[in-house]
């Protein structure tokens, strides 16, 4: 096969058809983009949880003599020294406990001045209202029903609460929005393909005199195809490295510049993640359309 026909043909083909191939770029590299985001997404999500989960507790929340009288859970009376001494015995039993700290009501009623003293109601909130708790340091916080199960309902235990169940609402959020973003991106995708496919069979029609001449002569389908099918990789290619340049733009100003001196308590992902992406949206860039073309071709190039 002469590479300069090859060639020659590809650039005949690239600018006879240059706005849809354009529309081809634009989208390929939308597309991609989005795949590349969802991905460093997806991993985002996962480093947080991984995260924030080996930070979380369970808190075993203990009767007060006001929840004594008012609530209930606590109907057989505040806790006494005996019964919080028993439980915290008992917790350190278990292999999947980790630590166990205790905290006064007066520690609770320091941590919560704190943290509401722009409140109102923090004003009216005296340290005989709050609850002493227990809170629990698990080496797997999965398995936080086994202490729930065990000490909810206990003598002086008003509730049991994981901490994880306050980030879980956080991880639906954030895996929903990456599922919307996988979505658009699948739609974005096809209209690529649809874009590829149109492309492929306009360029094939305005050069079927040439493709009939290049048969009678005895050339093969794939050197006949080969020029249509690099076109559409070539396109997509471009489209893939303008979505590697939105990525590492959005990288560098968006997440480094931006975001990461505002937002502290989360550690984004580095330029590892983001360079390991980048090959596989390149390879992706070049394959699909490349395959689009073929099949395009055993349809549209009829000589």
């Amino acid at each position: 096969m002469r590479a300069n026909f090859v060639l020659s043909e590809i650039g005949v083909g690239l600018r006879r058809n240059v706005t849809m191939t354009l529309a081809v770029i634009v989208s390929v590299a939308l597309s991609l983009s989005l795949l590349g985001g969802s991905l460093l997404a997806r991993e985002q999500v996962t480093s947080m949880k991984d995260f924030w989960y080996d930070k979380v507790q369970v808190s075993i929340f203990l009767c007060n003599k006001i929840d004594a009288e008012t609530d209930p859970a606590c109907a057989r009376g505040a806790v006494t020294d005996e019964q919080r001494d028993e439980l915290e015995a008992e917790l350190r039993q278990y292999d999947i406990v980790e630590d166990v700290f205790h905290e006064s009501a007066e520690e609770a009623y320091a941590h919560y001045s704190e943290q509401q003293k722009d409140s109102p109601i923090a004003a009216v909130v005296t340290p005989d209202q709050m609850q002493e708790s227990l809170r629990v340091k698990l080496s797997d916080p999965e398995r936080y029903e086994v202490i729930s199960t065990a000490f909810a309902g206990r003598d002086g235990v008003h509730s049991v609460q994981d901490q994880r169940a306050l980030l879980e609402n956080l991880f639906q959020l954030l895996n929903g929005v990456n599922i919307a973003a996988l979505a658009l991106m699948a739609l974005m995708l096809v209209v690529a393909l649809l874009l590829i496919v149109n492309t492929v069979r306009v360029s094939a029609f305005s050069r079927r005199r040439e493709t009939g001449i290049m048969r009678l002569v005895g050339a093969s389908s794939f050197y006949i195809q080969m020029p249509f099918i690099l076109e559409a990789a070539i396109a997509g290619l471009i489209g893939a490295v303008l979505a590697c340049l939105i990525l590492v733009v959005g990288k560098s100003f968006l997440i480094d510049g931006f975001l990461d001196s505002r937002i502290q308590v989360i550690d984004f992902v580095g330029w590892e993640a983001v360079l390991s992406v980048l090959p596989f949206l390149l390879v992706v860039g070049a394959l699909m359309p490349a395959v689009a073309a073929l099949f395009a071709l055993r349809k549209y190039l009829k000589v």
